[in-house]
């Protein structure tokens, strides 16, 4: 195997080039690979930089988000060797001992990466700056300004903010998070806290959401053989002077899971125009957005899990009730499916999306008004207004890329040919969702123009 330096450059993207997809109506059928999960792979990153030596991670994500984490932690000194099956990680282990200070470290558009690595990032003394890019820029980072002075750390942000910069090394302590907005803090501190080998000392967490993206944030690090803290219920996670597991093994074996996320826009293509098998998905994952199956099944989705997969296919789908609090990301796919079912959906958790890519409550809202979908929003609550005739529109991605796929999908059984601008958004989370679908039989024609 040949060890290649790899930058990352495709994060960026071209700022005078958007991509147009038109979808016509289609029928679906066949078999597909669900992608790998960037949340899956996010984490694995992140591990395999703070456990020192060798890790290989095999079914390695490509997204734009993976590739933002990828070259985070080259830039903090892991050396890295790709192949087409895996990619190996060459750790010295962190905080840096060999950079000079200060430097910068860009997360591009992920959300996951800039609050997973900030508390990483602030193990070093080194004075290192964060950025982003996109609607990464707007989003509100003040939990760190509020958090990490309390764990040593300098910090200055532009006012809650993108750029930041920090300087550590971070002390771990007894310290109280909200988390209310986003598990992903969590999931830094408790990495963060397990790298600099916390003793005795415990985060109490207020009214935490998206709980089993934390459950698979323990699992990565048991995997990487980092210790890991007692979880309380949720409510406190306790590092112990006697670690409940660590390894003293050098190398390391992960393997990315199949996505549920992307995998709910496969599972709701089939139950609008299928009947397609996707494959990979793990019934047993921890990940949150495994309960599209749940969904699916209240809606009276013709959902069968055979040996060589999940198989989808039309029904007689009708409204239905879903909390969808702890997995908000499968608002967009849900909203498509609730389009085709006869009466009203109703779905809670409309406060966790207002600082996602978009506000994705009002831009569903919106462009999914245009194709003829009504939807109402009161305090928490969505209701979606389905069964009657979805339209082809030109609807608008907002950059956001599960809005891209969601007007695509809900785009495959409507009257007419629907036109997504600025539909290369989908390469954040599943560079192959256009590809994928004409795999299926999907009618779709697409192109650059140029953004003046």
């Amino acid at each position: 195997m040949i060890s290649v330096k790899i930058s990352f450059i495709s994060v960026i993207r071209v700022p005078y080039l958007k991509m147009k997809v038109t979808i016509h109506p289609s029928q679906l059928k066949g078999i597909i690979q669900a992608p790998a999960s960037k949340s899956s792979m996010q984490r694995a990153c992140a591990a395999a930089l703070l456990s020192k030596g060798t890790s290989t991670i095999y079914n390695p994500g490509h997204s734009n988000d993976d590739k933002a984490a990828l070259d985070i932690i080259q830039k903090l000194g892991a050396v890295l060797e790709v192949n087409r099956e895996e990619l190996k990680v060459n750790s010295p282990g962190f905080p840096l001992t060999n950079h000079d200070s200060p430097f910068t470290i860009n997360c591009g558009e992920s959300g996951l990466s800039i609050r997973m690595f900030t508390p990483i990032v602030a193990l070093s003394d080194k004075q290192i700056t964060i950025s982003g890019s996109g609607s990464l820029e707007t989003r509100p980072m003040d939990f760190f300004d509020e958090i990490l002075p309390q764990l040593g750390v300098k910090i200055n942000s532009n006012e809650g903010k993108l750029p930041m910069t920090v300087q550590g090394p971070l002390v771990p302590a007894n310290i109280e998070v909200d988390g209310s907005l986003s598990s992903q803090f969590l999931t830094g501190l408790l990495m963060a806290y397990s790298a600099a080998g916390a003793n005795d000392v415990s985060i109490k967490v207020k009214d935490l959401k998206s709980k089993p993206y934390i459950d698979l944030t323990l699992d990565v690090m048991k995997d990487f053989g980092m210790n890991v803290p007692e979880n309380k219920n949720y409510k406190e996670f306790v590092f112990h002077s006697e670690p409940t597991h660590h390894s003293p093994l050098t190398t390391y074996q992960y393997t990315v899971e199949a996505d549920w996320s992307s995998g709910a826009f496969l599972l709701v293509a089939g139950a609008i125009a299928g009947s397609i098998t996707i494959r990979g998905l793990d019934l047993s994952s921890t990940q949150a957005d495994r309960a599209i199956i749940d969904a699916l099944m209240s809606a009276n989705a013709a959902i069968a899990t055979e040996a060589k997969g999940i198989q989808a296919h039309p029904g007689g789908l009708r409204g239905f009730e879903f909390d969808a609090t702890d997995c908000p990301d499968l608002f967009p796919p849900l909203v498509a499916l609730a389009a085709y079912c006869k009466g009203e959906t109703r779905i809670k958790g409309v406060r966790r999306l207002k600082h996602k890519e978009s506000n994705r409550a009002v831009t569903l809202q919106d462009e999914f008004d245009l194709m003829g979908v009504k939807i109402d929003l009161e305090d928490d609550i969505m209701t979606i207004h389905g069964g009657t005739i979805v339209k082809g529109a030109d609807v608008h991605s907002h950059h956001d890329h599960r809005i891209a796929m969601a007007c695509a999908v809900a785009a495959l059984g409507a009257n007419s040919e629907t036109v997504i601008e600025e539909s290369q958004a989908v390469k954040k989370s599943y560079p192959d969702f256009y590809s994928d679908l004409q795999s299926l039989g999907a009618k779709l024609d697409s192109g650059f123009i140029l953004n003046m």
